[in-house]
């Protein structure tokens, strides 16, 4: 899509570093330079005033991703494209069938309600759930980690979703200012939200994070 709108050689294109390294590696692929602009935190997609800070006379055009399920809110992104005749693409997610959406907004919705000592997301009716993921606040030591490995040894499958940013990935190693970006990365835990899940997995899920959540609560002072 980038080499059918012209997008190439000394262009410049804005894209999150908050998730996986395609997107990044398509814009290298056409002969452009990937830029890097912060996420919100509470959708971890494109913050709007970032991208717009991020502009150069070289960019040519923005990619917004749409994260865990959480459509980008791409208004305001259309709006920065057509103040500075830039294009806006999108890279969506995997389409699930309808009734397993149901499902897993079933199963979030009570880990909404049931779970204490960390952040739910709070991502009202527009989302489907490809992962269910909450926050474990840094506290001047590695909580989150530590979290996620007393959670697996209760049985319970997290797992990190984005482990490295792309802007400190080999090849794409930038000295940017991202601090919603690293928060997130430091912070963030997927847990389990699949349609598959049982109420005996949904019950084991929180009594394995509640066990755990006293812990937290002087990182959120």
């Amino acid at each position: 899509m980038l080499r059918a709108a012209g997008v190439g050689v000394g262009d410049e294109v804005v894209v999150p570093a908050f998730g996986n390294v395609e997107v990044a590696e398509a814009v290298a692929l056409a002969g452009a330079l990937p830029v890097f602009a912060d996420i919100d935190p509470g959708t971890y997609c494109l913050d709007a005033a970032a991208v717009e800070a991020s502009l150069t006379s070289r960019t040519a055009a923005i990619v917004a991703v749409h994260r865990f399920g959480h459509p980008a809110d791409i208004g305001p992104l259309h709006g920065i494209g057509q103040r500075h005749g830039l294009l806006v693409l999108e890279q969506g997610e995997s389409e699930a069938p309808y009734d397993e959406i149901a499902r897993r907004r079933e199963r979030a919705a009570y880990l909404d309600g049931k779970l204490r000592g960390v952040r739910t997301p709070d991502w009202g009716d527009g989302h489907t759930y490809q992962q269910y993921v909450v926050r474990v606040p840094g506290n001047g030591r590695p909580d989150r980690d530590a979290f996620a490995r007393a959670v697996r040894g209760r049985g319970v499958d997290c797992r990190v979703p984005v482990k490295t940013p792309v802007h400190r990935l080999p090849g794409f190693r930038r000295c940017v200012s991202l601090p919603e970006t690293e928060r997130a990365v430091d912070e963030t835990l997927a847990l389990p939200v699949e349609a598959s899940l049982t109420r005996r997995d949904m019950q084991r899920i929180v009594s394995a994070c509640n066990a755990l959540g006293g812990l937290l609560q002087p990182a959120f002072g």
